[in-house]
């Protein structure tokens, strides 16, 4: 299956540095979520605006990441970030994060959301909207092989 992969960049902000300097842990979790919002306008149909306006969601079920090099203040993070099939009714990526001045990989870590209605229950059936995403980026680039 051909590789679905985004990538962005993100600079630095003070905001998301700590007290040793270093963009603090938990905007690495941001930035995998700025990793996703990409993805979904670079592959329409699911981004977040897409699902939001027929009433699906995806909140976060499960999140990993390894830290391996420090980003600090004025640094670009350059966002790697790959869809990982998986079947059922939920969506899973790989992330790269790498520091754009010497192309060091800073951190790299995968989550898997799962789908919910308006109400706030779980979707264990792949989503209509999410069956037409499959076919037209999946099995189409697959055929194109």
């Amino acid at each position: 299956m051909n590789l679905l992969e985004d990538i962005c960049r993100v600079p630095v902000r003070f905001c998301e540095i700590d007290c040793m300097k270093r963009v603090w842990h938990g905007s690495f979790v941001a930035y995998f979520e700025d990793g996703r919002e990409s993805f979904g306008w670079n592959f329409p149909g699911i981004g977040y605006a897409d699902m939001q306006q027929i009433g699906i969601y995806a909140p976060l079920y499960d999140l990993h990441i390894r830290y391996l090099h420090p980003l600090i203040i004025n640094d670009v993070a350059i966002i790697h970030t790959c869809y990982v099939y998986h079947p059922g009714a939920r969506l899973d990526y790989a992330y790269k994060i790498y520091r754009e001045s010497d192309n060091i990989l800073c951190a790299e870590g995968n989550t898997t959301q799962l789908f919910i209605d308006e109400r706030g229950m779980f979707l264990t059936d792949i989503p209509d909207f999410y069956r037409k995403w499959q076919n037209t980026f999946l099995i189409n680039r697959e055929l194109e092989k």
